[in-house]
């Protein structure tokens, strides 16, 4: 039968789930959650069991491609892999002649466990400018534990939290980057309290002890209400408090400015449930904040994962069992270290776009894309002539879509490695087919926080697919400086293992390693800060010019600061909401996948449906003061009348024109990347909170050539 079953890690999603991979004659025929796995414990979302039909759908991209005429016209040539190194090879030699490495930029989006090697790249032929979704999802979370703890703090699922306080995320839909879903539901069967910090009612707002409905994008002054009854009531962890924390006396002044009044009329939550919240949460213990990347697309980005480190530190839940810990890592070279960001010249380092703006974001080589489109568009500060893009479809997936489209559009080349001819693909001058998780070897997660490494197996050669690491490798070789670099792409992975004292293939027998863990390592090593506290008065954002205290932040497009806007657009919009069946812009074109979602839809309160007599199922105008798509209304009870949810992401593959509908539905036509709306640290888009008005009127939408198919 020549039937084998080769054990391995998916990564058609956030990854790490382990998965038998079923094969026969060659071919991938069934793929199963692996009950070994101790990452996912043998569950396995749709999206994994899918990856078949993306592995071998019949429009999946096989050869690399080569532009023929004019951009966007969807007119392609075949050609060799050796021809496509042989063109990147010459732009990159060129534009460094001409205009220096910093006119070259690297792009990847939420990846497919590639950035360490896309960073590696871009620092040896000495750009600073690699494009990433760091200033507004993970890295905020990273960068920003890392000048207040030392670390990222996760949730210790196995050491039984008594209390959970999932804090805009729903790990049982996003599985996002060290969780995933099971993990959390495990806690709850076993009797964990849960309080659920969301705008909108999820199915996990439904199992809470108790839900907070905010305003959106009024985080901070909601964990400033948390605090004030906290150290009010002296709920607080003294001893830890007099030991270990930094600027206390500084933080409590802060707090104390955030009456419960006060908060409450900000947030919209009444002042009972803050109070309650606070004191089951401080009460509690063990206990664990798992907060994700809706906190982070803000203007107060920063200041919300800040605020959350506070209330898990000063109720004594960091790193103690069944709190906030910090892994152990394994045996291995970090990312960082492949990332090989020591190698960038000091010289280029302080080229780096944005950088003099956003001081956190460039302090890990972090940038807003912003000033890449305007250095595409405008030339200033100085030109950008070439990008390369990696996993990321940022026509879709970036804030002012109509701006990234134009400067991707202008820029003179535009290289794109992906699955698939996406809207941001058909832009390119060259197309190259990025190998799927079934059709690679790797040293999965090495970048994560979880405490792991993991397997990734190849069982499969689709076309002449590549994965991006052996792109990349490959690449390198033919760039420079090759010596560091390796013949082929297990000798880049046996230099990521080289501590641990095993090759890859000595690895994937394994599966997976762990750092061997242990609670309270701030007792012998204190914390890896300036003070060498948990710093609530931060030293690092005071050197660079910022508040070193949180504060809350009015979003900068809402009804109280914009009340002129709110005239016209009278409803906050949030976007983003993530489905089951997609992974941000991909798999629309996946049949399982698309079942579960056919059409985009957008939430709605009955109440106002009613007013702008929309009814369910309609298709809806959602028209803020940059733009307009249109989306299927949902009609739900879960959001508050002032509120409307869109889904963020949406394309039409199946569309035969090269722009595949992205106009359509597209909600980041709406959002805003003005540098000012950004978070002043970090970057970070303000993309969750706007404003917004709908209409059911299509007469309007109809009469447009980009919405005249729906």
């Amino acid at each position: 039968m020549n039937e084998k079953v080769v054990r391995s890690h998916c990564r058609i999603c956030h990854g790490g789930c382990g998965v038998l991979v079923h094969v026969k004659d060659g071919k991938v025929i069934r793929i199963e959650g692996d009950p070994e796995s101790p990452i996912s414990h043998g569950t396995l979302c749709p999206k994994g069991i899918a990856t078949i039909q993306l592995a071998y759908h019949p429009d999946r991209l096989l050869y690399p491609l080569k532009r023929k005429g004019a951009k966007g016209e969807g007119k392609w040539e075949r050609i060799s892999w050796d021809e496509a190194y042989d063109l990147l090879t010459a732009k990159i030699n060129e534009y460094k002649r001409q205009y220096g490495a910093e006119s070259i930029v690297l792009g990847y989006g939420t990846g497919r466990d590639n950035e360490a090697f896309i960073y590696r790249f871009a620092n040896l032929i000495g750009t600073p400018n690699v494009l990433t979704a760091g200033h507004m999802c993970y890295g905020p979370r990273v960068a920003t534990s890392i000048i207040t703890c030392g670390n990222l703090p996760v949730c210790d699922y196995e050491g039984n939290p008594r209390c959970v306080m999932v804090w805009g995320n729903n790990a049982v839909v996003s599985n996002p980057d060290e969780y995933k879903g099971v993990y959390l539901s495990d806690a709850l069967a076993k009797g964990a309290k849960l309080i659920v910090v969301d705008p909108r009612f999820t199915k996990l707002a439904d199992r809470s002890n108790l839900w907070l409905q905010l305003r959106p994008g009024t985080d901070v002054a909601l964990a400033m209400g948390m605090l004030q009854v906290i150290i009010e009531e002296e709920l607080y962890d003294k001893e830890f408090v007099q030991n270990w924390v930094y600027g206390w006396k500084e933080f409590v002044a802060r707090v104390k400015e955030y009456t419960l009044k006060r908060v409450s009329e900000i947030t919209w939550v009444p002042e009972e449930k803050i109070r309650e919240a606070a004191r089951l949460f401080a009460t509690t213990r063990p206990a664990c904040i798992q907060w994700g990347v809706a906190i982070e697309q803000s203007i107060n980005c920063v200041d919300n994962n800040r605020i959350l480190i506070a209330l898990a530190a000063i109720t004594g839940n960091l790193d103690v069992p069944g709190g906030m810990v910090f892994y152990v890592p394994p045996p291995t070279m970090n990312a960082s270290q492949f990332g090989a960001h020591k190698l960038l010249p000091p010289e280029q380092r302080k080229k780096r776009l944005g950088g003099d703006v956003f001081k956190l974001a460039d302090a890990f080589a972090i940038l807003n894309p912003r000033f890449v489109w305007d250095a595409i568009l405008s030339e200033k500060p100085y030109p950008v002539k070439m990008v390369f893009l990696i996993s990321t479809n940022p026509v879709i997936t970036r804030a002012n879509a109509s701006m990234v489209y134009e400067a991707l559009k202008k820029v003179d080349f535009l290289a794109v490695s992906d699955f698939f001819l996406t809207p941001t693909a058909e832009l390119a001058d060259l197309v190259l087919p990025t190998a799927t998780w079934l059709e690679m070897d790797y040293v999965a997660e090495f970048w994560k926080r979880h405490g792991y490494v993991l397997a990734r197996q190849k069982v499969i050669q689709v076309g002449e697919c590549k994965s991006d690491h052996e792109m990349l490798n490959e690449l390198g070789n033919r760039v420079g400086p090759k010596e560091y670099w390796w013949p082929t792409i297990h000798g880049a992975l046996n230099a990521i293992l080289a501590p641990s004292g095993l090759t890859f293939e000595e690895f994937a027998k394994k599966g997976y390693l762990r750092g061997q863990m242990e609670y309270r390592k701030y007792v012998q090593k204190g914390f890896s800060t300036p003070t060498g506290k948990v710093e609530l008065y931060s030293t690092r954002m005071k050197e660079w010019g910022y508040d070193p205290l949180p504060q809350f932040r009015e979003p900068p497009e809402s009804p109280v600061s914009r009340p002129d806007l709110f005239k016209e657009y009278p409803y906050i919009l949030i976007t983003g909401m993530r489905p089951t069946a997609f992974f941000h812009s991909e798999h629309r074109q996946i049949p399982w996948l698309r079942e579960l979602l056919p059409e985009p839809f957008v939430e709605i309160h009955p109440e106002t449906a009613e007013r702008e007599r929309i009814k369910e199922g309609d298709w809806v105008i959602i028209e803020s003061v940059r733009g307009r798509c249109l989306q299927r209304a949902k009609l739900t009870l879960g959001i508050d009348p002032r509120v409307i949810g869109a889904q963020h992401a949406w394309w039409f593959p199946e569309k035969n024109s090269p722009e595949h509908g992205w106009r359509d539905s597209n909600i980041n036509l709406l959002t805003d990347n003005n540098p000012v709306t950004c978070d002043p640290a970090m970057g970070a888009t303000n993309l969750r909170v706007l404003l917004c008005r709908v209409s059911s009127n299509l007469k309007k939408a109809l009469a447009t050539e980009s919405t005249e198919e729906i």
